[in-house]
């Protein structure tokens, strides 16, 4: 899954993208309104996540401003400002949830997880595929009740197979969402990182839909 974490605190911004990254999501950051809405058009985020005290444009302007280009995209504003007000007036120009500052960063974690599977109308954080199980709360996989080890990329690339099962998704929508902004499309990470997953699944796990992409199910 891939975020845009919107946050001027340099201290907090790096914290948090080093403890997402870490928990095997790709993290594009923005330090002010301006620079936030420039990678918002330049890309997809599952999640994005928002600061309202923002330089240059406020968070709200920032809110109104995804909101007016795209409904759909989730968004969960993190901040400083607690007061019922400015809650009531985030959600209502189209958040999808507000966790005040200061938070549990295991709860902002879950909040996401919560966001990305009302998006894919999944109850559960536990996917299953055959005797492939994936736990998007542990971020880990099973086959037959074996561990499998993963690394971080095959694992986004196989929640997001789980998420969309028995759908073809094409190998350029696997490397949007999860490989960050700076990562080169043209390079072959993509292929070495399914060929490597494959090896760790079941023969046939994932199927290649020539010309298409890959889906499981």
């Amino acid at each position: 899954m891939k975020l845009l974490i919107i946050e001027d605190e340099t201290a907090l911004l790096n914290a948090l993208k080093k403890g997402l990254s870490k928990s095997g999501y790709a993290v594009d950051t923005a330090r002010d309104g301006e620079a936030a809405l420039d990678k918002f058009y330049g890309a997809y985020y599952d999640v994005i996540v928002l600061d309202l005290n923002l330089p240059k444009l406020d968070g709200i302007d920032v809110l109104k401003a995804i909101r007016n280009e795209d409904e759909k995209t989730n968004v969960l504003i993190l901040s400083a400002r607690s007061e019922v007000e400015d809650k009531i007036k985030g959600l209502d120009l189209g958040a999808n949830d507000y966790l005040a500052k200061p938070f549990s960063f295991n709860e902002l974690q879950a909040r996401i997880r919560a966001l990305t599977r009302r998006d894919y109308n999944v109850k559960d954080t536990v996917l299953s595929c055959g005797d492939v199980v994936l736990d998007m709360a542990l971020k880990k996989v099973q086959h037959a009740g074996k561990d499998i080890s993963l690394r971080k990329k095959e694992y986004g690339i196989l929640e997001y197979l789980m998420l969309h099962q028995g759908k073809i998704v094409s190998a350029e929508t696997l490397f949007e969402h999860v490989w960050d902004s700076r990562a080169d499309q043209f390079s072959n990470a993509f292929k070495v990182h399914l060929t490597s997953l494959r090896k760790k699944l079941p023969e046939g796990f994932i199927k290649t839909v020539r010309g298409e992409g890959y889906y499981v199910g």
